[in-house]
């Protein structure tokens, strides 16, 4: 458990936690110089053998390094309120206790510092204050404690209290003690970037809460340093997952993938850091430019980035005004703070103690997922608006205020992970990409529970499914009434007529589904109704018959029609009218006018065009490889090239031709994996 500090500057924070701990949190020159903390500062409760220390984040109480405090809050799971008896709440206690209700800090604790100083009415009047304060921001469970770190009256019931609540965390933990917990003292303990620092207290044991434990791996940078024969030093919150030596991390926002060197948590050397802990992370190859507070360390399969983030927020209940789409806020969110604008999403003007539905508009990129907790203070950073969790760390930027999106929000604000992805699939009928998924809530996620047609990396609702086909029925009937002498249509032509905003491999692998159900079939590069088909007469299929084994025999070359004609001994114009029907119904391809190749050597003539383009860094082929690769002319390799533009095979760009990553070959096989959950 680690426990944050929350007051106004000059109540006692720092002194407290020393009393609690015998660290002292102020171990920069200028902040013992001042008599006052401006940067966060950490120390950690012993609790005895075998228990995990209880962390302290000690946070300055100005109301200029309300970014600081921000920053320590964000990974705290207890807060610890400090009101000075002989002051009264002021004005950074209600900014500070607001702060720790929007972050959604339940648990916790209200000290009542310097008790020595006053009388017991004034303590009674001040404690009443502060009750009716938490009554007010929504934390009755924070109880109210007498203290005086001078005298020493209070502390050992403040600190039994942040033990018990501290076995509770570690009797909800679902996991066991890792092993490898090696004992000493932390050569990356924060404490020792100063010199003189006091010694922090030493682990024994680890707990995580089950169910964070099992994402990806989360840690917010708060905090920065070197140390000799360490190197580089990243240290903060764990908001998730697990991390041991010799893991390679994500460092986000950016590109830089890092290997961990070795980790110290709660104060010393272990073998694996978890959620809830702090921890500092030797990092190897990496400058101290290279780190700043703000970004994330995070597994390479969860890296989400963004500058626009829908999120639920509730308006500060003591604010004078209501928040209107377009003021400019300043964004915290872990340990990052950035600016941006607010656009509201379900109301024009989200009123005092309402909560509403809000697109954040970031100035840059930052690291983000399904909910976090972020909070707005105004543009000129002098107080606190709003705060609530992030529902999409990865929101468009259009369509963001439809019906449709309002309902896919609701459904993300949903706590249970079955219920989430079944109630977004429900509002989503063109299903969502799983990957994507799974990767905005952090890898920790329900998706194989849900009902729904999987289709590759996308899942598609059931009954959006059914609806879905539905329409591409009814799309292909019309261009059949339409084009009654074709063959059928081109796979990427029936995705544009019938579903365009629908992801194209998912619609190639729902075409296979409806194949496979008898809805579709296929002939040749076309798709068609089952009961639409060119049939050819009792006269051209016989002319058909005659002419398949000089297709075949004339191979790469292919044929021309009077090669044919002399062939197959019937008249050209009987020839050229059967191969007109044979070639709209798939049975043969015109390369060019007179020059007909039989679908298996087209076949292995796309094989070969798309197994060089695949083996090219440009993803293409150029027609003297081609021509190369297939044992003909170049002018013969560039007429079947060009075919292959004209079919969706490839796409020209200059003088290279590129493979189409949505070319829809129909008689390439659908190498997508396609499951059907039923309700």
């Amino acid at each position: 458990m680690i426990v944050g500090t929350a007051g106004h500057i000059d109540h006692g924070k720092t002194t407290l936690v020393k009393a609690l701990t015998g660290v002292d949190t102020d171990r920069l020159p200028q902040e013992k110089e001042r008599g006052i903390t401006i940067e966060l500062g950490y120390a950690y409760l012993d609790r005895g053998p075998g228990l995990d220390p209880l962390g302290f984040v000690d946070v300055p109480g100005h109301e200029r390094l309300v970014h600081t405090m921000l920053a320590g809050a964000s990974g705290i799971s207890f807060g610890m309120l400090v009101v000075a008896a002989d002051d009264g709440p002021m004005p950074q206690t209600l900014e500070h206790l607001a702060i720790l209700a929007l972050l959604g800090i339940e648990r916790g604790l209200v000290a009542l510092s310097k008790c020595d100083r006053a009388d017991a009415t004034q303590r009674a009047a001040v404690g009443s204050a502060v009750e009716a304060l938490l009554l007010q921001a929504g934390l009755p469970a924070y109880r109210v404690f007498e203290v005086s770190a001078i005298s020493g009256e209070g502390l050992e019931a403040i600190r039994s209290h942040l033990l018990a609540q501290a076995s509770v965390v570690r009797d909800r933990a679902a996991q066991p003690d890792p092993e490898g917990s090696q004992p000493g003292p932390s050569a990356l303990d924060e404490s020792h970037e100063a010199p003189g620092a006091s010694p922090k207290a030493q682990d024994a044991s680890h707990a995580a809460p089950g169910a964070a434990a099992q994402c990806g791996f989360r840690l917010a940078i708060d905090r920065v340093f070197t140390l000799e024969g360490h190197g580089s030093v990243a240290a903060g919150p764990v908001h998730a997952g697990r991390v041991a030596p010799g893991r390679l991390l994500r460092l986000i926002p950016g590109d830089l993938q890092v290997r961990v060197r070795s980790i110290h948590a709660q104060g010393r050397a272990v073998s694996e850091a978890s959620t809830g802990q702090r921890a500092a992370l030797a990092l190897a190859g990496l400058q101290r430019q290279d780190l700043s507070r703000g970004q994330w360390l995070v597994d390479p399969g969860i890296v989400s980035v963004s500058d626009r983030i829908d999120a639920r927020v509730r308006l500060w209940p003591g604010e004078r005004q209501g928040l209107r789409s377009g003021t400019q806020v300043h964004l915290h969110l872990g340990a990052e703070a950035v600016t941006g604008s607010v656009a509201n999403l379900d109301r024009d003007v989200l009123l005092p103690g309402e909560e509403g539905l809000v697109q954040l508009v970031c100035h840059r990129a930052i690291g983000a997922w399904h909910r976090d907790r972020v909070v707005l203070r105004d543009a000129s950073a002098s107080r606190t608006l709003a705060g609530g969790i992030v529902l999409d760390p990865a929101a468009p930027v259009r369509y963001r205020r439809t019906a449709q999106r309002l309902a896919q929000l609701r459904a993300l604000a949903i706590e249970h992970p079955g219920q989430r992805i079944a109630a977004l699939l429900e509002s989503s009928p063109l299903g969502i990409g799983a990957a994507d998924y799974l990767r905005r809530q952090a890898g920790h996620a329900a998706v194989s529970s849900a009902p729904s047609l999987r289709l590759g990396e996308w899942l598609l609702d059931e009954q959006h499914a059914k609806r879905l086909m539905a329409v591409i029925v009814q799309q292909l009937e019309e261009y059949h009434r339409l084009h009654p002498l074709d063959a059928g249509i081109e796979l990427q032509r029936l995705r544009r007529l019938a579903c365009p905003r629908f992801d194209a491999d998912a619609f190639r692998a729902l075409i296979q589904v409806m194949c496979a159900r008898g809805m579709l079939a296929v002939q040749g590069a076309f798709l068609h109704h089952p009961e639409h088909a060119l049939r050819l007469s009792a006269r051209e299929q016989a002319v058909s018959e005659s002419l398949a084994p000089h297709l075949r025999a004339a191979g790469f070359h292919g044929a021309w029609v009077r090669d044919l004609v002399k062939h197959c001994r019937h008249e050209e114009t009987i020839v050229r009218a059967t191969l007109a029907t044979m070639a709209r119904a798939g049975q043969v391809h015109p390369v060019v006018k007179d020059l007909y190749y039989a679908p298996e050597v087209i076949d292995e003539l796309v094989a070969i065009a798309l197994r060089l383009a695949e083996s090219t860094g440009e993803r293409g082929v150029r027609a003297a490889q081609y021509r190369d690769a297939i044992g003909l002319g170049r002018h013969r390799a560039i007429q079947i090239l060009e075919y292959f533009d004209r079919i969706g095979v490839l796409r020209r760009v200059g003088d290279l031709h590129r493979m189409r990553a949505e070319s829809a070959w129909a008689r390439a096989p659908v190498t997508m994996r396609v499951e059907v959950t039923e309700r």
